[in-house]
Parts: C-alpha cells; sequence; structure tokens
C-alpha cells in the first residue's frame, strides 16, 4: 500500500479497493476465529457486530484499527494477511467512522478542572508579575494517561482548599508587600548528587559549585544569608575548606566571605541590603584548587565538597514596601486624596478579576462587589493598601481563579453539542499553550468576538507559540511525554551518574524539543537530528571531544548512532532499570510512545522477574540471553516479540546512555525484526523503521498533545479529530504549528456536549 495519511491507504493503482463485502469477508477469515461469541476472545465477537454502520460499534473498530496498524493483531503467530490488504481494511475502517464523526460530531464533555501545581504558578506569575515557588505552598497533582493536568485526577479536598487559602494569604502579603512581615527563614540546598567540582552556569567566572536562586524579597530590609558547607569524610583534606565564598545580587558580587584558613563546621554568614520584589541570589566558591579526582569520589555519596545549602533570614530593620513588579502591576492608579480612594480601589480590584478569572468584569458584577467588600474591610484596619491586599487575597481563593469553568448557553437541551464561546476559547488556548491565564491581548480579542474568525484565531496562536511563555510547552507537556520528570527519582547503580549528569540530560532534551518549537520545525524532526545540546560534562560522558565549560552550546553528531530522541541519554536512562538495560522497558516506549500502539499487561500469573531467570544459571551472560529464556513461556512471547527485538536494537547503549560494543565479556548483539519485518542491527536501523513509519509517529504526538490540551484523555471518538489535525498537517510536512492550528480548530477543542445541570454546571454559569 502507499501510505497517504495515518491509517489512509489505497490499493494497488491497478486494483480496485476491496468492497464492503470483500472487507467483512476478511474479518471473518482471520479474526472471526477468536473474536465470536463463543470465544470472546478480548470480550469482542465481530461475528455479532451490524454490518452496515461501523459507527454503531465505534470504539471496538478504533481499537481494532490501533491493534492492526501496531501488529498486534492477528497475534504474532498466527495466520495473517498482507501488508497491502490490512492497509485497505485500515482505510475502510476509519473512513467510515470518519464519515460517520463529521456527520454526528462527539466532542465530549470534560468535567470542572482545576489548576494544576504548574498553572496555579504561572498564573501568579502573569496576574501578578511574582515568581513563586509553588512546592512550598501546595501538594503535588496525580497523574493520568501520563499527565498531570487531567480533569479527572485533580482531585479536591478540604485539605487541599486549606493549603489555598494559606497559599493566597502568603501570596498577597508578597505581592503587595506588608509592613507587618515578619522575620523568616528560607533554605535553599544544592540538588541531589551535585559535583561541585566544576564552574556552573549562571556563576561568576573563577568560582566552582554553589546554588543560584531566585527569592523573592517581601520589603526593602537588610537579610541574613547563612551558608553550609558540604564537607567529605573518609580521612581526606577538604577541598575547599580554605576556599573564599563569592555572593552575588543578580550577577553582581554583593559580599565575599573571606577563607579563615582552617575547616570550620557549622554556617558562615553575612547581612546584606536587599531591595524587595524578586533578586537573584548567587553563592558559590572562589576556585583555589583543582578539585578533579576528589569530586569524582564524593559524587556517589549525599554531597561533595562545596556549597550544600544557604538560608535567608529577614527581613530585618525594613524601611518599607518597595517598588517592585508586582507592585507596579497591581497598582494601575494611585489615589490622590481619600476622596478618590474607593473609585480607584474598584479600577485596580476590577482589573485583578477580569484577569483572574479569565472574563470580562462588568460595573454591577457580583464578584465585584464582593471584592470590593473585602478591599472595605481592610481598608478600616488599615491604609489603601492593605484593602487592595485583603481584596487581592480573596481574588486567589475564588473558584473562579482555582477552577477553570465554561459557562454554558442557556436554553439548551442536555446532550446537546455547542461552540464554545470565544472567552472559554481563550481560556483553553492559554492554559494549553502556555500553561497559564489569557494575557491581555487575548483577552481583549475574544471580549471583542475576533476569536471567532479563523484567521484572527490563527494569527493568535502563532503570537502565542512564538511567546517565551510558550516554554510552558517544554516544562509541562514534553517533560511528561519524554519521561524527564522521572529523572528525579532514578538513581542508576554506577559511580559514573551524578546530579550534574542528571541535570544535563534534562537540559539536552529540553533544548532539542524547544528548538523544534521555536524553529516551527517538523516533529518528525526529532527522530533524526544531526545535533545535540551538551556542556562539557554531558559530552564527555557521550565521548564528545573539544568540548569545555558549563555552558551548553549545540554540537553535530558524528555518525548515526545517537541522533534523535533514540540517541538521548534522559530517555535511555529512565527507561532502565537500576543495575542494568531494560530492553522492555525501552521497546514498550518506543511502542507506546513513538508509535501509538499500546501493549497490554502481562497475564495474571506469569513471572516477569528476568533477574530471577539469571540467578538460576551462570551461563546467562547477557540481557538478551535472560529475555530469550523469559520468552519460552509462551503467555510471554506474544508481547515480547514485539517489543523486546526493538529494545534489543538500543543495546549498545548501557543503563545511563553510553556507547558500548560488549556486555559481559561479549560483543553486544543488537539484531532484531521490527514489527512490519524490517530486520533490524542497531539504534540507525530502527531510526530508519520508524521514519519509513513516520505517520504513526505523527498521529502519537498529536495524541499526546490533545490529551494535554483538552485535559482529558482522548477517547475512541476523539480519533477521527486527531486523524483529520494529522493529515492537515501532512501538507505542511507535520510542522508544530499545524499541529497545534489543527488541535485549536478541532471538534474536541472547539466544541462541548452540555451535561445535565449539577453543582458544577451551577457553578460554571456564574451561580456559586
Amino acid at each position: 500500500g502507499i501510505p497517504l495519511a495515518v491509517g489512509a491507504y489505497v490499493w494497488h493503482r491497478h486494483t480496485a479497493a476491496p468492497t464492503p463485502a470483500q472487507q467483512w469477508a476478511l474479518i471473518d477469515k482471520y479474526c472471526v476465529v477468536c473474536h465470536n461469541e463463543i470465544e470472546l476472545a478480548g470480550d469482542v465477537a465481530f461475528d455479532r457486530l451490524e454490518h452496515g454502520s461501523l459507527a454503531a460499534d465505534a470504539k471496538i473498530w478504533e481499537t481494532a484499527a490501533v491493534k492492526l496498524r501496531g501488529h498486534l493483531m492477528p497475534p504474532p503467530g498466527e495466520p495473517r494477511p498482507s501488508d497491502a490488504r490490512i492497509d485497505s481494511l485500515i482505510a475502510w475502517i476509519e473512513t467510515s467512522l470518519d464519515t460517520a464523526a463529521r456527520d454526528a460530531p462527539n466532542p465530549g464533555a470534560p468535567v470542572l478542572h482545576r489548576l494544576n501545581r504548574a498553572e496555579y504558578t504561572n498564573a501568579i506569575r502573569d496576574l501578578l508579575a511574582l515568581p513563586i515557588d509553588a512546592t512550598a505552598l501546595l501538594p503535588g497533582d496525580d497523574s493520568s494517561g501520563g499527565f498531570d493536568n487531567i480533569a479527572n485526577a485533580l482531585s479536591v479536598s478540604p485539605a487541599l482548599m486549606q493549603a489555598y487559602v494559606s497559599a493566597a494569604t502568603s501570596i498577597s502579603r508578597l505581592a503587595v508587600g506588608d509592613p507587618a512581615t515578619g522575620s523568616s527563614i528560607t533554605t535553599y540546598r544544592a540538588p541531589r548528587g551535585l559535583v561541585q567540582g566544576e564552574h556552573l552556569e549562571g556563576q561568576p567566572l573563577g568560582t566552582r559549585g554553589g546554588l543560584l536562586v531566585t527569592h523573592v524579597f517581601p520589603l526593602d530590609a537588610d537579610y541574613e544569608l547563612k551558608i553550609n558547607r558540604a564537607f567529605g569524610g573518609f580521612g581526606l583534606e577538604t577541598v575547599g575548606g580554605d576556599e573564599a565564598v563569592e555572593i552575588t545580587l543578580n550577577g553582581k558580587r554583593a559580599a565575599l566571605i573571606a577563607s579563615s584558613g582552617t575547616r570550620r563546621r557549622g554556617p558562615s554568614s553575612v547581612m546584606l541590603r536587599v531591595p524587595a520584589g524578586p533578586q537573584t541570589i548567587g553563592v558559590a566558591l572562589v576556585r583555589k584548587h583543582d578539585a578533579e579526582g576528589v569530586d569524582d569520589l564524593y559524587a556517589v555519596h549525599a554531597a561533595s565538597p562545596g556549597i550544600a545549602s544557604f538560608a535567608i533570614v529577614g527581613p530585618m530593620h525594613a524601611t518599607g514596601r518597595g517598588d517592585t513588579p508586582s507592585r507596579r502591576k497591581i497598582f494601575v492608579c494611585r489615589p490622590a486624596d481619600a476622596s478618590q480612594a474607593p473609585a480607584c480601589a474598584r479600577r485596580i480590584v476590577a482589573t485583578l478579576a477580569r484577569h483572574a478569572f479569565r472574563r470580562p468584569i462588568g460595573d454591577d458584577d457580583p464578584a465585584l462587589r464582593t471584592l470590593m467588600d473585602f478591599y472595605a474591610r481592610g481598608r478600616e484596619v488599615g491604609d489603601f493598601d492593605s484593602g487592595i491586599q485583603r481584596a487581592l487575597a480573596r481574588v486567589l481563593v475564588d473558584p473562579e481563579f482555582v477552577f477553570r469553568f465554561e459557562r454554558e448557553p442557556q436554553d439548551l437541551a442536555d446532550g446537546a453539542v455547542y461552540t464554545l464561546g470565544d472567552v472559554e476559547l481563550a481560556s483553553r488556548l492559554s492554559f494549553f499553550l502556555w500553561s497559564s491565564i489569557p494575557d491581555d491581548v487575548l483577552l481583549t480579542a475574544a471580549e471583542q468576538g475576533q476569536l471567532s474568525d479563523p484567521q484572527a484565531l490563527e494569527q493568535q496562536v502563532l503570537r502565542m507559540l512564538a511567546d517565551d511563555k510558550a516554554q510552558a510547552l517544554v516544562n509541562n507537556f514534553a517533560s511528561q511525554w519524554l519521561l524527564l520528570r522521572q529523572l528525579d527519582t532514578v538513581n542508576p547503580a554506577t559511580n559514573d551518574f551524578d546530579g550534574n549528569l542528571r541535570q544535563a540530560f534534562r537540559r539536552e532534551t529540553e533544548l532539542m524539543f524547544a528548538e523544534m518549537l521555536h524553529n516551527d520545525a517538523s516533529v518528525v524532526s526529532l527522530l533524526d537530528t544531526d545535533h545535540t545540546y551538551v556542556d562539557e560534562r554531558l559530552a564527555r560522558h557521550y565521548g564528545i571531544p573539544h568540548v569545555r565549560g558549563s555552558r551548553f552550546r549545540r554540537v553535530a553528531l558524528e555518525g548515526d548512532a545517537r541522533r534523535g530522541l533514540l540517541g538521548l541519554g534522559s530517555i535511555l536512562t529512565v527507561t532502565s532499570a537500576p543495575n542494568r538495560t531494560s530492553p522492555v522497558k525501552r521497546g514498550q516506549w518506543v511502542l507506546e510512545n513513538v508509535l501509538g500502539s499500546p501493549v497490554p499487561p502481562p497475564p495474571e500469573g506469569v513471572d516477569t522477574n528476568i533477574d530471577k531467570t539469571a540467578a538460576a544459571t551462570t551461563e546467562v551472560r547477557t540481557m538478551r540471553q535472560r529475555l530469550e529464556r523469559h520468552m519460552t513461556d509462551p503467555g510471554c512471547a506474544a508481547c515480547h516479540n514485539l517489543m523486546d527485538p526493538i529494545g534489543f536494537a538500543l543495546e549498545n547503549f548501557d543503563m545511563i546512555g553510553r556507547w558500548r560494543d560488549a556486555e559481559g565479556g561479549e560483543p553486544v548483539d543488537a539484531s532484531g525484526e521490527f514489527i512490519d519485518g524490517t530486520k533490524l542491527s542497531g539504534p540507525a536501523d530502527l531510526r530508519a523503521a520508524l521514519l519509513a513509519h513516520r505517520e504513526m509517529f505523527v498521529r502519537t504526538v498529536v495524541e499526546k498533545l490533545m490529551t494535554y490540551s483538552l485535559g482529558r484523555t482522548v477517547e475512541y471518538s476523539d480519533l477521527p479529530a486527531v486523524r483529520e489535525v494529522v493529515r492537515t498537517a501532512a501538507a505542511d510536512d507535520y510542522r508544530f504549528s499545524s499541529l497545534v492550528l489543527g488541535i485549536v480548530r478541532s471538534v474536541p477543542f472547539r466544541m462541548k456536549i452540555k451535561t445535565p445541570r449539577s453543582d458544577s454546571t451551577v457553578a460554571a454559569n456564574g451561580e456559586h
């Protein structure tokens, strides 16, 4: 067959496409033998399905198409028609379902959606020009479908709501600047396993190690910095024990703690006068010694000699609220006298509410009246700024800020399909691309009804993708799809892995995805980039010469072994076991996250411990030998015959992504067979096989993006929209913007089903 788009194939140009009767005959011959009302394999009986309309059983047919494309059906070892014949069957199934979906759209109805922690952080940043550490204020979020912004998984509890109340109080005081703020201690610690023998990016030249953080100082005041060094044991002389500590404020030296010449236990401290607002504080050792070798030893322990942590204590001797970005953002006016205060306060509060609630705020809006009541209470016990602070705290605990309400048109019957209004669309769009609230440009366009114009909508999407806030797609979408967050918890059993490598793996992958995003390149380029991004630590790990220093830079790759996603140390490490590679995990990741072919869980009662197999004999030396013994179990072979050959093709990469030619004293055997029968002998062959099925990869990316954009898992009813996005983007070489625009224009993104009236819909209609 000739691939036209995902799932769309044509019969040989000299052969007429099979008729529906011929397709059903094929199903009877190859599928009904297991999927019948007696055997009922997978609870599916094709002999009982309606022949007249596949849409009547759309869920079953969508699952069948996925399994056919992924060579999961018919099962390996069973009789199978030709690939061209299967291609035509997939095309018939999907074309039938797509036609039915156009005639009867089913966009679904996401449940009420709470902001997750990342969205809350970004919303505070954009509403108040205030960077916060939400991990210190709110608990983490549960994930579903691979992402932590899925509405069904974002539960709400009394304890969580109390955390939002406490966070609102703290944030409002920090944003406005509360003169009553008492002294407190904030501690910053070096990342786990960080080796501090070399210069770290962002620190002054001539230093080594240390920490660089952005801290929000609540007032113009004095602050004490208490610095704790990490000292080694084992009878070794301390490296850095007689080195001075340099402290920088926004990149400029603020203090230098001279060395005492002796090994000191306990913190060193210094007093600094710091203006209110977010300031970048750096603490590092002035390099005096060459720590090479010593830090290599300490890398395997909790800390290497350097800066273990530092604490900021204050404010003390405060002189005022300061002139901060937050105050400039909040106070859009200042009353000249008491008579002007109510009007100015109303303007400030209405502006905050409009952006926080993501909708127009009229003069008689009940929400505005509530907020002005809170302003009045605060004004009674303090000054004008205190009143605004009280109103702001109320804004931040309002359900309209914490939850993503979508108002429904009036007088619609339950189950009716409708198009979202412009204001609701703007909110969906901003949380998709920015993980945050709409900016003033987008919100104004929505209020004026401009987003209903396809051309204006496209202009807004392209503007938002070009904005720095689109980095959220890297931090939140790519980091979860590509498993970067799992790097925080992996702990490979090797002395060659440390915190610096952990950070470098993450940064390399983020920069690769960001390059594709910023250049609006084809998403297929992620599979076959001929370059990567490294600092000296990562270059040394990969064996790339002539790279010095902590700065990440783009370097060309020699050969084709490490090109694209398959050569990234991050993915190779998180898909390994703690003490060895795992062809099973690597193969499963490729099938599910690149090819979109989910692998079923192992059958009940099957022992999946291959290490036990290896321990039973001394003849098993390599990972391949372990798995081959494991695969003798017929209950395991069906899935492992698909996963393992893909994983074997990556066996030249060890458990932390280094290239190797031998394992257990024997040459690495990276041979195998791809799902379509293509022979593999290493990562280059696997990459070529994936590129030959690029439509499957693009479809997978679209499904992941759609899950992320909708805040719910993709259902069978969404798959016609997925295919439409891929077909349309094919004409633009699958550029990233074409995928995003396709999703934004899709039925699931633009439309919704009216749900039966409930507490959530009452609140969504502004009646909370």
